[in-house]
């Protein structure tokens, strides 16, 4: 019991690590690409997102320093697939939190944690809460690192075919609630970690809660959830270093682009065709 206690205080300072490293990207001197002309709509909905769309975003750097981290959750959770000392450490944990529970009904609010962070993003932005990115970046940002997790977990459960705790089926290793879970906590701390530390911090405690749920649930292994964890972060600091540079590539090469956005008069709803010259 105590050696899962610090394993599970292990991967809370690999979260508070991680929010605490808010300084390790640095800004790439680049020139950044000019903001396309474009004409009104005449739709003050449709201009808004047009210019959302077509504004340049600074790239940032990417040091090893945020990487390591999520790397060795990675290298332990696949580690512990083989290793016999760290498979005990999963059968402690799977004993400690599943097997002498008192009350063997599940808990399935981990279906819904996994997103609790991504919501509060947009929340905060309605409510006011100025964030790092507008709303259609937020939008791709966390579409961008959701595809990426899922690539990187399916591919991975496929491959290794290692059998779950409560042997439903060999989609085990690794957890894709937990992968989700950290993409929106990570998601969250990005955009707001100059507004304040805590709110990342908030997001990565409902994350690791998730992660606790899917081995209190018997759904997982503990290095099932740990190399979700470090999934869900890597994936979402690799889209924010990847996803101002193809933003910017694109936008310089639309010189002569169009395309067809939504429109609403508020009686009828329609298209408008934009064209940059």
């Amino acid at each position: 019991m105590s050696r899962l206690i610090f394993l599970f205080a292990w991967m809370f300072m690999f979260a508070s690590t991680v929010v605490a490293q808010d300084r390790d990207s640095l800004d790439q001197l680049q020139t950044l690409p000019d903001t396309p002309d474009i004409a009104p709509t005449g739709s003050a909905v449709v201009d808004s997102v047009v210019k959302d769309v077509v504004t340049p975003i600074r790239p940032k750097g990417l040091s090893w320093k945020p990487v390591v981290i999520p790397v060795a959750m990675i290298t332990y959770g696949a580690l512990a697939t083989t290793n016999g000392w760290l498979k005990q450490i999963n059968e402690e944990a799977r004993e400690d939190l599943f097997l002498n529970r008192s009350n063997q009904k599940p808990l399935h609010i981990d279906n819904y944690t996994i997103y609790a962070p991504a919501v509060a993003v947009f929340g905060l932005k309605i409510a006011g809460v100025k964030s790092k990115h507008n709303f259609v970046d937020c939008g791709l940002l966390y579409a961008m690192s959701n595809g990426i997790a899922n690539g990187v977990v399916f591919a991975t459960k496929g491959l290794t075919g290692i059998s779950r705790p409560d042997s439903s089926d060999k989609y085990s290793f690794p957890s894709g609630h937990t992968a989700a879970a950290f993409v929106s906590a990570e998601f969250l701390r990005q955009e707001y970690k100059d507004v304040s530390p805590w709110i990342g911090a908030a997001g990565y405690l409902v994350a690791a809660g998730t992660g606790f749920l899917r081995i209190y649930n018997n759904k997982h292994w503990f290095n099932d959830v740990i190399a979700g964890a470090g999934i869900g972060i890597l994936s979402t600091r690799l889209s924010y270093f990847l996803y101002p540079k193809l933003k910017n590539l694109i936008i310089r090469k639309a010189d002569n682009s169009s395309a067809f956005m939504p429109t609403f008069d508020g009686q009828s709803f329609g298209f408008v065709y934009v064209q940059n010259f």
